[in-house]
């Protein structure tokens, strides 16, 4: 292997190669170092980046650190490959082979580094997912413990609800043992109620019975309904008494017939019918009534009406009014005799019938 002898110094082709291929070697080793030096950059900001996500992270960011060391280590025998090549001319081979060692370490390296990187963006897109799987854990949580306390108030109210219809329901039960209680005692009284009117109310009967409905005879309040005559009677401890009176029993307030006597015991006073003549009803014997005409009582005896003996109050004489002011017939078939003078007013007159005679003395 020749010798470099320095510049301008004698040399053949071979050691102009050598030199030649040392110095691409050198500078290829440099690329690789930048590369390196570039990756370390890279898998440092990956690093970085990976140390801020989530404990899962964690062991990405480790193997991330431990390419950095790699890339940082090769970079330094680049380094020193370089060194050994610009230091000795003897160790030129030594160095270029050492240099093409270095290049092969540092290509390995920047592949080390490059995958390191790789991995580094892979840790950091899992970071990223992590945190993002985190954010959307967080708000799931979040949703969850909302829905949790909506849950619960629901729980809260439907244990409020369930305590209100227990309590109704209690109310309830007890309301209906108190209107059970009070129905059987209503039922009680009925029955009894029933049984006493069993023992007084002898049914419907054609006749007056003489015993009761357990062959005991009749005792006083027994009571039954006579399907005869269709009246209710009671006894009243020696006959039976009819308790309600029925239509044949009432005088109709527009007109009715009596028999018998009729008794008048009172100190007040009877009041007639008041009519005038022209409104004399169909005549019956025996009629009596008050004449509006005459202003006295009248009545008829079969034939005629005729003036009621009493009319006149006087003591001393029959008095008649001086004045006639209203209008006067004289019943057909009388004379009459007033004492005069008598004045008839205006408007009025004294109907005499034919036949008759009126007087005035």
């Amino acid at each position: 292997m020749a010798i470099y002898r320095g510049p301008g110094g004698a040399g053949d082709a071979n050691s102009d190669i050598t030199i030649n291929l040392i110095t691409e070697l050198t500078q290829e080793a440099e690329g690789y170092k930048d590369a390196a030096a570039s990756s370390a950059t890279a898998a440092s900001a990956s690093a970085s980046a990976a140390a801020g996500s989530e404990s899962l992270v964690e062991s990405y960011k480790t193997a991330a650190e431990a390419a950095q060391t790699a890339a940082e280590t090769a970079q330094t025998g680049a380094e020193t490959a370089e060194t050994n090549a610009g230091t000795s001319e003897t160790n030129a081979a030594t160095s270029a082979t050492a240099a093409s060692t270095s290049a092969t370490s540092a290509s390995t390296s920047a592949t080390a580094s490059a995958n390191s990187a790789t991995a580094a963006a892979t840790s950091a897109t899992n970071a990223a997912t992590s945190e993002t799987n985190a954010a959307n854990s967080a708000s799931a949580a979040s949703t969850s413990a909302s829905n949790a306390a909506t849950s619960a108030t629901a729980s809260a109210t439907s244990a409020t609800a369930a305590s209100t219809a227990q309590t109704a329901a209690e109310t309830a039960q007890t309301a209906a043992e108190t209107a059970q209680t009070g129905a059987e005692t209503a039922q009680t009284a009925a029955e009894t109620a029933l049984a006493s009117f069993n023992a007084t109310y002898l049914g419907p009967l054609a006749s007056d019975p003489t015993v009761d409905s357990n062959g005991d005879p009749v005792s006083t309040g027994d009571w039954y309904f006579n399907t005869t005559s269709n009246v209710t009677k009671i006894y009243n401890g020696s006959t039976w008494d009819q308790v309600a009176l029925t239509a044949a029993d009432f005088v109709s307030v527009t007109g009715d017939t009596m028999t018998g006597d009729l008794i008048l015991n009172t100190t007040g006073a009877l009041t007639l019918p008041v009519g005038t003549e022209a409104q004399r009803p169909s005549p019956v014997k025996g009629m009596f009534r008050f004449n509006d005409d005459s202003d006295a009582f009248e009545g008829y005896d079969g034939a005629a009406w005729g003036a009621v003996g009493g009319g006149n109050t006087a003591v001393v004489g029959w008095e008649n009014q001086i004045t006639v002011a209203e209008d006067y017939t004289m019943t057909s078939g009388n004379n009459m005799v007033s004492a005069g003078p008598i004045t008839i007013d205006t408007g009025f007159t004294v109907t005499v019938p034919t036949g008759s005679r009126w007087v005035v003395v």
